[in-house]
């Protein structure tokens, strides 16, 4: 069976080579001319200045020199009958000789029959040919495609200006010859195998078919074990159901293996080839190729006994068929390079007919129309006046949800008659003279672009509306609706200009074609219409159906969905993670980093590492700090995992699963400037890579499926562990802690960071079958920092410098994205040229950007001008687009110009030229300045490693702070950076990547924070100089102190400045919640300011900011500002503590400070600042440096966020472990691995947690009995007697709570 398979796979190969090799040979040298030697009569027209046909070959000039029609207008043409279908590959004109008559542009269009045209298509759109500058130069056109066709039509377009059309042409090509069978929808062709089943590695199928039904079977093959082949038309689109394995499920049921083409019953030829190489199959049908693979176990395709072509026989009933047999002509039907239809026609024993098959292709005379203007098209015929009753019938075929198919006025004032498409409904509607009528709704989704029939029957006081053989009739009574047929019947619209009542349309004119009209029981001859001897029309073309499926190929990118009208297609993005017009653009940020950038703090991102390209998004955890910003993918077990019975022969394999395609985390792995994964490998008597010299016992598989035997810490290519490079091993002989292979627990714990490894996939172990082998594994997230292309930029210094990169490759889509600064006038950022086509993005003034572009149908222009200069030396954004629906340009936040693209023409960009980046192939019109973070429809330009090797260009460009110096808020440093900048806040109470996250604590009665003033402590490298002035001994002449507080305690002391033992500056709340401001200069100089009356202390967030320069003061609370001017002689001294809560030292407080001190401050300080000095932050961040002592509880919360929560629930509790927890790595498995004990141990710590919480309630409920009988004494606290008890309460659950929080106790 195998030699069979395979000779049978080399006779196909061999037959399918030499197939293809005949089509070549027919295309060979096929230019010769076709219509030079035909008699006249070969050459016929709309019309004839002659009267009469004339002869129009080329270089013709006899008689009138060619052809001209009776009137020069846009509905006239020129038709050649070359004799046979003839292929057909280039046209040549001329103009009428000696005349000013000639055609400066035309189309083409082809017919087998003389009938049903169709017109010549390039790059998917009705093609426009240049024609002629004057009557005897010739033009000639090669056709990029050839066409096989009978008929040629010449249609011109635009004429001489000075003349009118005048024609002389020529048809370029050769004979076609073709094996053509015609199948009746009851016929079939079988072809019988020369043994019982037909086993194939690779298949080659190709044919042509041609048929007006959208239904039918034009193929089929299956095996007994499941096999099948099927080819079907199916609602006039290809389906494919190819099947490699033992499913026997019924073809109804199985979903098509590939669906391609669109509106296939118009009765043109299509091709279609299957080419298959065991599972991987390739679809093509016309110009449009799908590639699959097949569901299935093996690679043959088994098929037993036949394949049938046309339909599929019942076994043992001849002439009865499964499904729809196919009804049309297949042509040149070749199944692994036998020809079927040759076999067929030469009686060949391989071939049995079922029905009548004929050999020749039988055409039907149908001549269908199409309405091309929403607006004006219509066509008017004549009925047959005043019969009793009334009968019309069409097919038409529309993608628009609305428009007039029939509109006619009702015979003796019976009224009138409307036919319409409602939102994709058919609707009747009779109107009365007297008022009555009738409706008639039927149908649904008309607008699917499919051949629908209607038929209009009124007879004897009874309508029917019938739907593609579906009838429906009216809702009320039609007793009294007597119907005469009338005069005239207007299908599609009415006249523009007609001004009496006999045409009315309610909606739009129809967009679609229409064929096979009757009226009153006859056929009307389109023919005649279009000659002019019958009825008349506007805006119609007459004898082909134009009509075209925007949506295939379907170029709503990214999933989207697409839906289309007459003139354009739509694309739903909807759950896509993309929008735009073609859906091309990402909702998502390309990095952390570009997060960070918005402003964005910590948490759950999706990531789009390609932007526009076709990897989908992912989700990823940002954790946006100050240093770096690490985006980390998790993935399905990162927990400790206990590893047990392997060995080589039955090694333990642990996968891990990212949940996300490799493609998608290797972009984002090469887009990040670093990552690492951590692995762990605790272990007993288990050894892990073997060293120093034996073969590794635990290997890692990464990205491209390669072994690795390192482990983390070491470095490709080094078989060792962390430990080994560090020659740090409990054992100095092996490489590896595990290795040492000991009783005790041990563990290999590392990094594993060379990219282009990672991530990890699986991991290998097989050295755990001994006695007391144990070992447990963990394998770490995947974490990245940095975006290696968000910050990279290049410097341009010379205006003949330019980086050259290949061709920019964007025939549908194409978006371009980068920053830029610069000092110069103007300047081109980038170019790349085709033949015709180009773009282009420049600078053309200080504020305008100008973004040019043709695709062949002339440039386009777009302008955004700016209302600043744009060469200010800031980073400004450029963000240009172009696809099939429209051209936009963006600069920074400033709107956006679109404009919409032409629906016809050319569409593909295509560039063959150098992509230029900073100049012109010209090496004119350079840039000056810089270019950062370039992006080409979502691939990231790698502009620093071309400018390493560039002259007249630097990679890098400083000066970032000076763009976005502005991030850093409350007094936060910019920091240049290579790659961009730093926010340093030491110097403010804020942290995070912006200054924007204020600290803030809550304080418990007693809590003290105080400060002592000293040197500066070193937190960061960066000290700022001019923060060491507070210092010294000299007052300073300015101050300014910031804090926000929040609590429901009054009086309350908030701050405390001491200058010394009689000066000072306390900040409080009085005993009636008023904020006060005390100034002690001097013992007999003191200064009180009661800002207001207001009670502060009711649980709201409020802010105070003191400033004072020289003797200028002035306070501000919350939105309320208060100024006041010391006495010349006011002697400021410096400060020697600052203290926040209660005052702990014996510093001789005045009264009122001393009552508000009674219990300090309770509940929330945040943002606390002064000068340069954040005391709450140095007390939460640096307190083992900074000169700072913490009293009683501190703990870290969020005041803003305790507004309206509890403060035991939004008490945020920080731990130094992470995320995974810690595990002992002596013994790993005392609480995660080894079940039994944990299940034991588990139980007593759920008892014993149990006890503890009754003993705990029971002595907080006895302790609060004894509080509510005790006299004022406090004996653990004290609460001044208006603190509110709701307040109380909560600060006592957060005391109780505090074992769980981090505190500060001195």
């Amino acid at each position: 069976m195998d030699s069979v398979r395979r000779l049978t796979s080399i006779l196909t190969l061999v037959l399918s080579g030499l197939w293809h090799l005949g089509l070549t040979a027919t295309n060979y040298n096929c230019d010769d001319p076709l219509a030079s030697f035909l008699s006249p009569k070969a050459f016929s027209s709309s019309s004839d200045l002659t009267g009469s046909s004339s002869p129009a070959q080329l270089n013709w000039r006899m008689g009138t020199g060619g052809w001209s029609p009776a009137d020069s207008n846009d509905q006239q043409w020129l038709q050649v009958d070359l004799g046979n279908r003839v292929e057909i590959t280039a046209v040549a004109m001329q103009g009428r000789y000696g005349s000013s008559d000639w055609v400066t542009s035309y189309r083409l269009m082809f017919s087998d029959t003389g009938h049903n045209w169709q017109q010549y298509k390039q790059e998917d759109s009705i093609w426009t040919f240049a024609g002629n500058m004057n009557a005897d130069s010739v033009v000639h056109h090669k056709l990029l495609h050839s066409v096989r066709a009978r008929f040629v039509r010449f249609v011109p377009l635009e004429w001489s200006p000075n003349g009118k059309i005048g024609m002389r042409v020529e048809v370029y090509g050769c004979s076609y010859k073709s094996d053509v069978a015609d199948f009746d929808g009851r016929s079939s062709l079988l072809y019988r195998f020369n043994q019982k089943t037909m086993s194939t590695l690779k298949d080659v199928i190709s044919l042509k078919f041609k048929s007006m039904q959208g239904e039918g079977v034009l193929f089929h093959g299956e095996g007994q074990r499941g096999d099948h082949i099927t080819l079907e038309l199916q609602k006039g689109r290809l389906a494919l159901y190819l099947n490699l394995d033992e499913s026997k499920a019924r073809l109804s049921r199985i979903t098509p293996s590939a669906m391609l083409g669109s509106l296939l019953d118009d009765q043109h030829w299509h091709s279609v080839l299957l080419e298959r190489v065991g599972k991987q199959a390739n679809f093509t049908v016309d110009t449009n190729t799908q590639h699959f693979r097949i569901k299935g176990e093996t690679d043959a395709l088994d098929i037993d006994y036949e394949l049938s072509f046309g339909g599929i026989p019942v076994p043992g009933k001849p002439g009865t068929f499964l499904k729809k047999n196919f009804h049309g002509c297949i042509e040149n039907l070749y199944y692994n390079g036998v020809n079927i239809i040759d076999l067929a026609k030469r009686r060949k024993h391989q071939i049995y007919s079922v029905g009548n098959v004929t050999f020749s292709c039988s055409e039907p005379q149908i001549v269908p129309i199409t309405f091309v203007n929403s607006r004006s098209s219509y066509l008017l015929l004549p009925g047959t006046p005043q019969i009793d009753g009334l009968s019309v019938s069409f097919q038409f075929r529309s993608w628009n949800e609305d428009g007039l198919l029939l509109f006619t006025e009702l015979a003796e004032g019976s009224g009138t008659l409307l036919l319409m498409l409602e939102s994709g409904t058919l609707r009747l509607l009779i109107k009365k003279v007297s008022g009555h009528g009738t409706e008639i709704l039927t149908g649904n989704g008309l607008n699917d672009g499919l051949w629908h029939s209607v038929s209009i029957n009124a007879r004897r006081n009874r309508i029917t509306l019938t739907l593609d053989n579906d009838a429906a009739s009216p809702g009320l009574d039609t007793s009294q609706l007597q119907i005469y047929s009338g005069n005239s019947y207007y299908f599609g619209g009415c006249p523009e200009n007609f001004t009496d009542s006999q045409c009315l349309n309610p909606i739009n004119a129809f967009q679609g074609c229409m064929r096979l009209i009757f009226i009153d029981n006859q056929p009307k001859d389109l023919i005649s219409v279009q000659q002019g001897s019958l009825g008349n029309f506007s805006d119609l073309h007459i004898d082909l159906c134009s009509i075209k499926d925007r949506c295939l190929p379907n170029y709503c990118e990214h999933g989207g969905r697409c839906t289309q009208s007459w003139t354009t297609f739509y694309c739903n993005c909807s759950d896509t993670g993309y929008t735009g017009a073609t859906c091309h653009d990402s909702v998502y940020e390309q990095s952390c980093e570009v997060y960070r950038h918005r402003g964005n703090t910590a948490g759950f991102f999706y990531v789009d590492s390609d932007g526009s390209g076709p990897l989908a998004p992912l989700q990823v955890y940002c954790n946006i700090t100050e240093d770096k910003i690490w985006m980390t993918v998790q993935h399905n077990n990162t927990e400790l995992t206990r590893v047990q019975g392997s060995n080589p022969e039955k090694p333990y394999a642990m996968t891990l699963n990212y949940g996300v395609s490799m493609e998608q985390l290797e972009a984002l792995i090469d887009g990040s400037e670093h990552c690492e994964q951590e692995v762990a490998y605790h272990c007993r008597r288990s050894r892990l890579l073997n060293t120093p010299d034996g073969a590794p016992f635990t290997w890692w598989v990464g990205r491209s499926n390669e072994r690795h035997p390192y482990w983390g810490g070491s470095v490709p290519g080094v078989q060792q562990c962390g430990c080994g490079l560090e020659e740090s091993c409990l054992d100095i002989r092996p490489f590896c802690n595990c290795d040492a292979d000991t009783d005790e627990w041990t563990n290999d714990t590392g990094v594993l960071s060379f990219k282009d490894h990672l991530p990890v996939t699986q991991i290998i172990i097989t050295d755990i079958n001994r006695s007391n082998s144990e070992a447990a594994l963990r394998i770490g997230p995947l974490r990245c920092y940095g975006d290696r292309h968000f910050w990279n930029s290049v410097s341009f210094s010379t205006e003949a410098s330019y980086l050259h990169f290949p061709t920019f490759h964007a025939e549908f889509s194409a978006d371009i994205s980068f920053f830029f600064k610069t000092t110069a006038l103007s300047g081109v950022f980038l170019e790349n040229l085709g033949i015709k086509d180009f773009i282009r993005l420049e600078m053309s003034s200080p504020s305008e950007v100008t973004f040019a572009i043709d695709v062949g149908n002339g440039p386009v222009e777009l302008l955004v001008q700016s209302p600043f200069p744009l060469n200010d030396n800031q980073w400004h954004y450029i963000r240009a687009e172009r696809n099939l629906k429209e051209t936009s340009l963006q600069v920074d936040n400033l709107p956006r110009n679109i404009r919409k693209t032409t629906e016809e023409g050319h569409f593909r960009l295509q560039l063959n030229s150098q992509l230029f980046i900073g100049g012109t192939s010209s090496r004119q019109k350079g840039f000056l300045g810089c270019i950062r973070s370039l992006q080409l429809n979502g691939q990231k330009v790698d502009l620093e490693e071309s400018a390493k090797v560039t002259p007249g260009v630097r990679p890098g460009c400083p000066g970032h702070c000076s763009s976005y110096g502005s991030n850093c808020h409350h007094g936060g440093k910019c920091v240049e950076k290579h790659s961009g900048y730093s926010c340093d806040c030491t110097n403010t109470p804020y942290e995070g990547p912006f200054c924007q996250k204020e600290i803030s604590a809550l304080f418990d009665s007693g809590t003290s924070v105080t400060y002592m003033f000293q040197e500066p402590y070193p937190v960061t490298k960066n000290i700022n100089l001019s923060s060491s002035a507070i210092y010294t001994d000299t007052a300073p002449s300015k101050e300014t102190i910031t804090l926000r507080f929040m609590t429901a305690q009054a009086p309350s002391l908030l701050f405390f400045l001491n200058f010394s033992s009689q000066n000072f500056l306390a900040i409080l709340l009085s005993k009636n919640g008023s904020l006060q401001v005390r100034y002690g200069l001097s013992k007999e100089e003191s200064h009180v300011f009661t800002i207001s009356t207001e009670n502060l202390a009711n649980r709201r967030v409020h802010q105070v900011k003191i400033s004072r320069e020289g003797p200028e003061l002035s306070i501000q609370r919350d939105q309320q500002l208060f100024s006041y001017k010391f006495s010349p002689g006011a002697e400021f001294r410096t400060a020697r503590s600052l203290i926040l809560g209660k005052v702990t030292e014996t510093l001789g407080l005045d009264l009122e400070v001393a009552r508000a001190n009674t219990v300090g401050f309770v509940g929330c300080l945040s943002s606390v600042q002064y000068n340069h000095i954040a005391p709450l932050k140095a007390a939460l961040r640096h307190a083992s440096i900074a000169p700072v002592t913490v009293q009683g509880t501190l703990t870290e919360s969020s005041c803003g966020f305790m507004v309206n929560s509890d403060v035991n629930a939004v008490t945020v509790v920080h731990s130094s472990s992470d995320l995974l927890g810690k595990t002992d790595e002596h013994e790993p498995f005392t609480n995660a691995v080894r079940s039994d004990s944990a299940v034991i141990g588990g139980v007593i710590a759920v008892v014993t947690f149990i006890t503890f919480c009754v003993i705990g309630i029971m002595t907080r409920f006895l302790y609060q009995h004894k509080q509510s009988h005790s006299t004022n004494q406090m004996k653990e606290k004290e609460y001044p007697e208006n603190l509110d008890s709701s307040f109380r309460s909560e600060i006592d659950l957060q005391n109780t709570a505090s074992e769980c929080k981090r505190e500060y106790f001195i």
